[in-house]
């Protein structure tokens, strides 16, 4: 089974896994990277995966759809380009003879999900769209903090060997911010030197783990002490889990 990030507009990327036979790509937002790779590779498109309704992961749904014949998938609250099969958390699909689960995870919009593969050739994949980024967490465009921080919390609870597949190439900016945030975290630091060294060679830094995750992202570890004197150096009227959640991502908006 291979997996591969398709480079879109800037900073986007379109997952794809094949398995040389049959493939499925997450989060299309435009058609003709994927009709490039299923040319190249002389696979059929067998599924697309979608986890929320902006245009930068749907724009390329129909046109794929239409030259395919491929089964759309996505979100059940959101709006969507029809004809798809609905889904929300604790849902299965069935995908390249793989059984993906269904996550909720509100925050960066209202009806948000993820997809989870306990087992891909041996290790646990995650298609988490712009809930989870290395380094960083999406912007609350529709949903609370409290929505977001409950959405974290369950995509760090995934085993730690998962691998983290984001839709956008965030981490060097999302890095910067965290050892603004974290200045002593060795783990970070080293992360960053080869995080560069692969943008360098214009390599995805791309997936990432939740392992690494839950050790440099500071949206992952808002309830540690340093995190926590750190985001009230920023906001001092941050005090519960839910206001330091809120005030750190407040402070990477901010952030320049």
């Amino acid at each position: 089974m291979k997996l591969i990030p398709l480079p879109a507009f800037t900073d986007n990327y379109i997952w794809m896994l094949h398995d040389e036979h049959h493939s499925m790509v997450v989060d299309p937002g435009e058609a003709q990277p994927v009709l490039e790779a299923l040319q190249h590779l002389n696979v059929p498109l067998e599924a697309i995966l979608v986890t929320h309704h902006h245009a930068d992961h749907t724009g390329g749904v129909d046109a794929l759809r239409q030259a395919t014949g491929a089964q759309v998938f996505g979100p059940a609250r959101e709006t969507m380009p029809e004809p798809l099969t609905r889904l929300s958390g604790g849902d299965q699909l069935q995908a390249l003879g793989l059984t993906f689960q269904v996550i909720d995870v509100p925050g960066h919009t209202a009806g948000h999900i993820a997809y989870y593969c306990p087992d891909v050739e041996g290790a646990p994949l995650l298609f988490c769209g712009d809930t989870l980024f290395s380094g960083g967490c999406g912007r609350l465009f529709e949903g609370s903090p409290a929505q977001m921080l409950a959405s974290l919390d369950t995509l760090a609870a995934l085993p730690e060997n998962t691998r983290v597949c984001c839709t956008h190439e965030y981490t060097l900016s999302n890095l910067r911010f965290a050892a603004a945030v974290d200045p002593t975290n060795q783990t970070l630091a080293r992360y960053t030197a080869a995080a560069q060294a692969l943008r360098s060679q214009q390599q995805p830094t791309l997936p990432s783990t939740i392992l690494l995750e839950r050790q440099i992202n500071p949206f992952l570890r808002t309830r540690q002490a340093a995190i926590i004197q750190a985001v009230q150096g920023f906001d001092a009227s941050a005090q519960d889990e839910v206001s330091i959640f809120a005030a750190l991502r407040q402070w990477k908006n901010e952030f320049q």
